[in-house]
């Protein structure tokens, strides 16, 4: 389904803002109640859970963008003032890309109209606020938007005219050769786990196999840890020097790349990484097969992507662990949630019960509170990004018998 680009001029952009601006004089702010630290027993079935983390997702953090029709985005924090909610200067690219893909996993879970004009206005609505452009100047972020836009075009039928071809050239531009990769930024010299492993998935699945394969081996065999087998943070190159965190996403986003490889080229060894970097996950970043937790802010993020990419390896590849990782941590997410007003409220650590935020029947807050992450993570979008993410790969799973 082609779905034309509908954003609005810069001029009228700033009428917008200008608008929006005065209108926080008067709009009252986020309000809510009925907290329950002791979940009532709920839905038990995967996809009523995927439900739930969805509409709780969108009654808390999605709105209008600048009241225009036909355009949204998420609010990175609930309870959120008005401020906030009109994402003037941090609205996080990165996470609205995950807001988008998440939706298409919604719609694919269940098709409806409602979910499919959704897509639509997140789309349009990241479009808008990056000042009527696809691209900046980040790696990763370019990576995340592509992978959502290319999955809602092949899954759901859903296009955006020429945004997926555009990513995808702004991310080829920025390939160094003398490194082999891509780095975080363009121009920086930087080169993240967490760019070059979306965007070698990228490549994959927009039919670019030689480049996927040399991020993959880059990957491999300059990021890996030779203890743990795991994938290290990201290195200064031409200096060599190294950032060696050992992050879930770090491996999430290798192990989705091995698994698009071993799926469409003839070499056994994608297959053999993808394993390995599952047991490693399995042995160092969890306890109880369930995922690690966060520190919230965009770490909050960490945990859902690698529960997305388990998940694929699992039903592409047949990895048993990895669907086990992904079952145990949503039975954990949702047995420590907490409810408020009916909808589930997640935590940085699926394996803790969760704490709502306090204050929440007599929210007032006007100022910005987006430069930082509050001190309860749970108020963070990306956090219930995560959540909502791993409870629509455990569907994914039980849908397909794993």
């Amino acid at each position: 389904m082609d779905r034309p680009n509908s954003g609005i001029s810069r001029r009228g952009l700033l009428f917008a803002v200008a608008g929006a601006i005065a209108l926080t004089a008067v709009n009252q702010p986020t309000q809510a109640s009925a907290i329950m630290q002791k979940s009532s027993p709920g839905p038990v079935g995967p996809a009523e859970r995927a439900d739930l983390a969805e509409r709780a997702v969108m009654e808390r953090h999605v709105h209008t963008l600048w009241w225009q029709s036909g355009m949204q985005l998420g609010t990175l924090h609930w309870p959120s003032s008005v401020f906030d909610q009109l994402l003037l200067f941090r609205w996080c690219y990165w996470w609205q890309a995950h807001l988008l893909d998440c939706a298409v996993d919604a719609a694919y879970r269940a098709r409806t109209p409602e979910r499919i004009d959704r897509i639509g206005a997140i789309a349009r609505g990241i479009h808008t606020r990056n000042l009527a452009s696809w691209t900046n100047s980040y790696c990763d972020d370019m990576s995340w938007l592509v992978l959502a836009l290319e999955r809602a075009d092949r899954l759901l039928g859903v296009r955006f005219g020429d945004a997926v071809p555009k990513l995808r050239t702004a991310l080829l531009n920025g390939w160094n050769p003398a490194v082999g990769a891509v780095p975080w930024k363009i121009g920086h010299d930087y080169y993240s786990t967490s760019g070059v492993g979306p965007t070698g998935i990228a490549m994959a699945r927009l039919g670019n196999l030689s480049r996927a394969e040399r991020l993959a081996d880059y990957l491999h065999t300059r990021l890996r840890d030779s203890e743990s087998g795991l994938i290290f943070d990201g290195v200064h190159e031409p200096s060599g020097r190294m950032d060696r965190s050992l992050l879930t996403y770090c491996q999430g986003v290798a192990i989705g790349l091995e698994t698009e490889l071993a799926l469409r080229t003839n070499d056994p060894s994608h297959r053999d990484r993808a394993a390995a970097l599952v047991a490693g996950t399995s042995n160092r970043l969890a306890d109880g097969s369930v995922i690690a937790g966060c520190a919230g802010n965009d770490s909050g993020l960490f945990m859902g992507i690698l529960a997305r990419y388990l998940a694929q390896t699992a039903l592409a590849l047949g990895d048993s662990v990895a669907a086990q990782l992904v079952h145990a941590s949503a039975r954990a997410a949702w047995d420590n949630r907490a409810e408020v007003d009916g909808l589930p409220l997640f935590g940085a650590h699926w394996n803790r019960p969760v704490t709502a935020p306090a204050g929440l029947e007599s929210f007032t807050q006007f100022a910005d509170s987006a430069h930082a992450s509050p001190p309860n993570p749970s108020r963070d979008l990306s956090i219930q990004l995560s959540a909502w993410m791993l409870l629509e790969a455990d569907h994914q799973l039980t849908a397909a018998g794993h």
